[in-house]
């Protein structure tokens, strides 16, 4: 087997990529509005109760309609992945490994596709969703490789006269909730690891990307994967959400998304159901108030770029995006005078036009959002932004506002969207503290040139993956390993040589001779 190696990023501007990106794109317009089933045990099930999946980028387009799973149907998923975990549990890590490794296969040839359905149903531009769908492959040829690794012999110390054997086997029946903005990349991840170590999952999406997690679930069966495996059940979280988290059936949840929903489910599997036999394990990604740190020594322009992706990028819809930026007072003003005009030259637009800057997700954020911008402006100077930006979806215009105070709202709430709250710092020990001023610890950056404040950084900025000198997103399998402190989650690290132990548990077994 050839050593794992990262996805390549698409170039849009050769023309031969631009050219299929624009054929897919019209495929995909071609097949929107269709209706998508619930698929338990293999059946696929229509229902009376559907959701409408619209784009957000122009509300006049259905993206999909799928249908809704109740608690009977709920219950019947259970069942399913119950009944199918008594075969699929012994099935060889090189064989549950292989179908990882198909899959990727198939979603290389038709990467151009699944990055389009992205474009239409959350709103990214090409290249945002193209890296989502190198991620997703990634991680399938990553699992698969890290399960063919912990599937091999463990090396245990030698004692004369007895086989010692340690072995991973999987945990059971697992609930898995991804999130809307990496609707390919993160669903996949989790759902993979879960199924490449053994277990059968409950896969309920987020409401807002039902039809990618759709189209990755008949990828699945495309490559054959046996019936049962993954069970896919949207529906809605007050409906269902609670019934399949709490059930004394289901060993595990996986869960990428708010901090509140994520605290929500950690309470309710602390609680024993009646019948159930395991303590249950959580593995929670959960958001994130991140910052770019900028020191005297660094160069403005760099530091700029790098606020303005780590910003901006996917509208800021990231849990590792930049929305803070904390910059020493010597070059307070020189980047923010670059900051400003980077976002100004951003444009907002139709994501399937390929615009730097699309809607946000739905309007809840929408809303939401805007509010931010206006509690926002009673904290400090507008300088750029500030308002709804045109067209028929949810466009918000990138937003900076800057001269704000530590304590700010907007400098220490998640706000999930295109807004930048600037901080000057009077020392480059303060702008730390103020980076620590946090309840998340997911991601963080800094920009500088001088040696000994990297090395401080090093251990006193306290977040789950830190970088130096570029961008705090866009963390890449196998390299960057990801996940965060305090509400940011459990430091899960996917994509990481450890993550799959989070979905197996060890057993030894000693035989004297």
């Amino acid at each position: 087997m050839i050593e794992f190696r990262n996805e390549p990023f698409t170039n849009f501007a050769v023309p031969a990529n631009k050219e299929a990106m624009q054929t897919a794109l019209a495929k995909v317009k071609a097949e929107l509005g269709k209706e998508y089933p619930l698929v338990i045990g293999g059946e696929k099930i229509f229902t009376e109760k559907k959701a409408k999946s619209l784009n957000p980028g122009n509300l006049d387009e259905i993206v999909g309609i799928q249908s809704q799973a109740d608690k009977s149907l709920a219950e019947k998923a259970i069942q399913a992945a119950l009944e199918t975990f008594k075969t699929w549990q012994y099935v060889d890590p090189r064989e549950r490994a292989g179908y990882l490794f198909k899959a990727a296969a198939v979603m290389r040839r038709r990467k151009f596709e699944f990055a389009a359905w992205m474009v239409y149903e959350v709103g990214k531009n090409w290249a945002e969703a193209d890296a989502d769908v190198a991620e997703a492959i990634d991680f399938m040829e990553f699992y698969g490789r890290e399960m063919i690794r912990l599937g091999a012999p463990q090396p245990l110390v030698p004692l004369e006269g007895e086989d010692n054997q340690l072995y991973y086997i999987p945990l059971g029946v697992g609930v898995v909730i991804p999130p809307w903005n990496f609707p390919l990349a993160i669903m996949a991840g989790m759902t993979t690891a879960a199924i490449a170590s053994g277990n059968t999952v409950l896969l309920k999406p987020a409401s807002t990307s039902p039809i990618i997690a759709a189209k990755f679930v008949e990828l699945m069966e495309e490559i054959g994967l046996p019936a049962g495996v993954i069970n896919f059940i949207p529906g809605s979280g007050s409906e269902i959400g609670d019934f399949i988290v709490e059930h004394p059936k289901t060993r595990f949840v996986s869960f990428t998304g708010s901090r509140d929903v994520g605290l929500r489910i950690n309470e309710r599997i602390a609680k024993t159901a009646e019948g159930q036999i395991w303590i249950k394990r959580l593995v929670a990604e959960m958001g994130g108030k991140d910052a770019v740190v900028v020191d005297a020594s660094a160069d403005p322009e760099e530091a700029a770029t790098g606020i303005v992706q780590s910003a901006f990028g996917f509208q800021g819809q990231k849990c590792s995006a930049g929305s803070r930026a904390i910059v020493h007072k010597d070059l307070y003003d020189v980047v923010l005078q670059k900051v400003i005009e980077k976002t100004k030259a951003l444009q907002v637009g139709l994501p399937e036009e390929n615009y730097a800057i699309g809607p946000v997700v739905d309007e809840n954020a929408y809303n939401k959002i805007l509010e931010y911008i206006e509690i926002g402006k009673g904290e400090g100077r507008l300088v750029a932004g500030g308002g709804k930006a045109e067209g028929n979806g949810y466009y918000i215009q990138p937003t900076i506002i800057a001269d704000v105070k530590e304590d700010a709202r907007i400098m220490l709430e998640e706000i999930f969207g295109p807004v930048l709250a600037v901080y000057k710092a009077d020392s480059f020990e303060k702008a730390i503290e103020v980076f620590n001023n946090t309840e998340y610890g997911l991601t963080g950056a800094l920009y500088s040139n001088n040696r000994e404040h990297l090395e401080y950084a090093r251990k006193h900025m306290h977040c789950g993956n830190l970088y130096f000198n570029r961008k705090c997103t866009g963390a890449l399998v196998g390299v960057h390993p990801f996940g965060g402190f305090n509400m940011s989650g459990t430091d899960s690290k996917a994509g990481g040589r450890d993550y799959l132990l989070l979905f197996t548990q060890a057993k030894v077994v000693s035989e004297r001779f």
